[in-house]
């Protein structure tokens, strides 16, 4: 018997996915505890349904993160920070701070868990990061720190 996951279920599969269970495991678990619908006519309309919006949806962001990619990749973004003697910054350029100067001057909102630095920023120089945009899609940027 086919029928559509309405929650994860432990070795058949993960909500919203459809699968092949056999019919007394349905008729008797899935069904009376809601753990899951038949496949009947109208909900496997619903399915495509569900299936083609979320394909879209996974396909503009996919498009907009290549529009970023293509906006921000090989930029160099200035940053100022105090330092002492030496050239060493009092504390040091954080994956946030990065992040909101890439929305301050690009408008582009990146979580700051998606910019990587090559290293931690310590001192003044140009450093290499890399902004994870979408599923293997990701520009990387130069960070040049001077002196404020």
């Amino acid at each position: 018997m086919k029928v559509i996951l309405l929650q994860d279920v432990k070795s058949l599969g993960k909500r919203g996915e459809l699968v092949e269970a056999s019919d007394g495991y349905a008729r008797n678990y899935l069904l009376p505890r809601k753990l899951a619908k038949e496949a009947n006519a109208q909900a496997m309309n619903e399915y495509k349904n569900a299936e083609n919006s979320k394909n879209f949806k996974i396909a503009t962001q996919k498009a907009q993160a290549e529009a970023n990619k293509a906006q921000l990749e090989g930029k160099v973004f200035k940053m100022t920070a105090r330092a002492g003697q030496g050239g060493k910054l009092f504390g040091s350029i954080t994956a946030k701070q990065v992040a909101e100067e890439i929305k301050k001057q690009y408008n582009i909102v990146v979580d700051k868990r998606k910019v990587v630095l090559e290293c931690d920023i310590k001192e003044y120089g140009t450093y290499k990061a890399e902004v994870k945009l979408f599923t293997g899609i990701s520009a990387n940027i130069d960070i040049q720190v001077s002196e404020a």
